[in-house]
């Protein structure tokens, strides 16, 4: 306030400290109602937020080992493609061995009655021996025909025996090498089906994995989407409130910067409207509108304007609401006996009546004794990069102004 602190009776700072150490939210039963559903909605969403960023995070630091998966995937496909490359030739080995044995198999028979008919010939017709081949012979000539026969006929016997023996050891071993080929091709199959299946598992808990991440994530989105609507309709019902009734000014002194949210506008055009009226002690506190205005009751005005609060505040009241530090666009800086804010670089402060005929004014003051403080209800949408880039009006709000 512009009075001296030293005229304050002590008595009247405790009543003031008691009667202000209401926060930003309001006095009114269903302002608080609504500023308390708003700090729970805002510390909600700032909790899904936080788990969507946390989710991310584990998404990303995931990649690795899900690369790593991935590769291996990779890997045992290349091998199960080998391996059904071996087991094709197996196969056609197989076939060919099949076809092999069937050949023998036929030439084995062939042998075989080959045999039984020789047999039953020499059984028929009996063994000639060499007295009865001599016996027989007209002539010596004869005699030597009938010889030479006999060891024709005893050649050709030896022939399809050995021919048999040679067909049935042909069909054992070609029997034996299919048993082996088969066999083979069996563990190759086996093998091949327990690396698909290992495939198949690596392939199904990647899916799964990234499937459940998402959908955590897509939850937790989805959740602080409606938050985010819930709090921007209680933050549109809290302004209309605070609103009703507060003339604006939105051609005055102090104009809001390029880009800056609606909030800031609103606080601006308020603030232009009250700008130029004097100053008195407790001016605006039994209502918002008033023909004079202390600190306090001059910002309480401007920022009822955008609904972030809902009644007239004293400036012990600000020292414990809202939320600590310096905003973007509008900062609170007070202490027991005096407050004043800066808004889109722009100073609202009684003190500035002295020099001039208005509130406002660019030139910034110590802040060393007083709180910097700031709306939560300005949370999403006052603490936005302003458009310039930097500070929030062309460069006039520097650090020292804002603590």
């Amino acid at each position: 306030m512009t009075i001296d602190r030293r005229l304050i009776p002590l008595s009247a700072l405790i009543v003031v400290g008691g009667l202000t150490s209401v926060m930003f939210s309001l006095v009114g039963p269903a302002g608080a109602d609504i500023n308390k559903r708003i700090a729970v909605s805002a510390t909600r969403a700032e909790t899904l937020r936080a788990s969507i960023a946390a989710e991310t995070r584990r998404i990303r630091a995931s990649a690795p080992a899900l690369a790593a998966a991935r590769r291996r995937l990779r890997v045992l496909q290349a091998d199960n493609a080998r391996q059904q490359a071996r087991l094709n030739a197996v196969q056609d080995d197989l076939v060919r061995t099949r076809a092999r044995l069937t050949s023998l198999v036929r030439l084995q028979r062939q042998a075989t009655d080959a045999l039984r008919v020789s047999l039953n010939s020499a059984y028929r017709n009996g063994k000639p021996d060499l007295v009865s081949v001599v016996m027989n012979s007209d002539g010596f000539a004869n005699l030597l025909e009938r010889v030479d026969f006999l060891k024709r006929v005893s050649h050709q016997h030896a022939r399809i025996m050995d021919r048999a023996r040679a067909s049935r050891a042909a069909v054992a071993r070609q029997a034996q090498s299919l048993a082996r080929i088969q066999a083979r091709q069996l563990r190759i199959a086996r093998a091949l089906q327990r690396k698909t299946d290992e495939a198949q598992v690596l392939r199904t808990a990647l899916l799964r994995n990234q499937q459940s991440r998402l959908a955590r994530r897509d939850r937790t989105s989805s959740a602080l989407r409606d938050i985010q609507a819930e709090l921007a309709k209680l933050r549109r019902r809290l302004a209309s409130q605070a609103r009703a009734g507060i003339p604006l000014n939105p051609g005055g002194v102090a104009q809001a910067p390029t880009g800056a949210p609606s909030q800031v506008a609103l606080v601006i055009a308020a603030g232009n409207a009250i700008a130029g009226l004097p100053y008195l002690y407790g001016g605006g506190h039994a209502g918002f509108k008033d023909t004079a205005y202390d600190c306090s009751g001059s910002i309480s005005y401007a920022l009822a304007a955008a609904g972030l609060v809902t009644a007239p505040m004293a400036s012990g009241g600000f020292m414990t609401g809202g939320e600590s530090g310096p905003g973007k666009w509008i900062t609170i800086y007070t202490n027991p006996g005096h407050m004043f804010m800066v808004v889109g670089g722009w100073r609202f402060d009684t003190t500035a009546l002295r020099s001039g005929s208005t509130r406002w004014t660019r030139d910034m003051r110590s802040t060393a004794g007083f709180l910097a403080r700031h709306p939560p209800a300005c949370n999403a949408a006052c603490h936005r990069t302003p458009a310039h880039g930097g500070d929030a009006a062309s460069g006039h709000l520097h650090r020292r102004a804002i603590g």
